[in-house]
């Protein structure tokens, strides 16, 4: 009964004077549509979809260096053992318990040197103070020391101030061996204060 009904409405609708116009509105609304298409491309072209991307071949160059002088004629001076070692700029981060065989001799020197200037802190045993620490330090080519840092305190300051003052102590270190080619070694270094006789 109910599906009767929807048709007699639709052929009552679709029938008559009505019939026409709906059939024009929808011509116009056609036209309308088409006519608004055709502005829109005309105000933002789809050209760009079909054409061709074009590719360019960019080379980065390095900026001048300021500051560097003229050749002086005195390269031929340097010997090739010089020039094969590092730069300044070549550097490895290395642990002072390393197991890397290029390093192992070379870091327990250094170890050594550290241990004969590391004490504890009086004011630390009389106050029952233990701790743990570790830090860089950085050494050139010849054993300067040039740059020392705290990585991760120990909580107390009189147990890391002491360590640093036991790396500064033991510099200069020795100068790297021929077979380490960097120009410059960062050092890992732990310290670990632990009294023996505490409850």
């Amino acid at each position: 009964m109910g599906l009767e009904t929807v048709r007699t409405a639709k052929n009552r609708f679709f029938s008559g004077p009505r019939k026409g116009i709906m059939y024009l509105c929808l011509v116009i609304s056609l036209l309308v549509h088409v006519l608004l298409l055709v502005s829109l491309e005309k105000a933002f072209p789809l050209s760009w979809i079909t054409e061709n991307m074009k590719t360019f071949q960019v080379e980065l160059l390095r900026p001048p260096v300021v500051g560097l002088e003229k050749d002086t004629g005195t390269a031929a001076e340097i010997s090739p053992q010089e020039e094969k070692k590092g730069s300044e700029e070549d550097q490895e981060t290395i642990s002072l318990d390393t197991d890397d065989q290029r390093y192992i001799s070379f870091a327990k020197a250094i170890k050594e040197r550290i241990a004969k200037q590391w004490t504890y802190p009086a004011e630390a045993k009389a106050n029952l103070i233990e701790g743990k620490l570790r830090l860089l330090f950085s050494l050139t080519r010849s054993g300067e020391m040039t740059r020392i840092q705290i990585l991760h305190p120990s909580g107390s300051p009189v147990l890391d101030q002491e360590a640093v003052r036991a790396v500064r102590a033991g510099s200069p270190y020795p100068p790297f061996p021929d077979h380490v080619t960097v120009g410059r070694l960062n050092i890992d270094a732990n310290f670990e204060y632990r009294l023996t006789g505490k409850k």
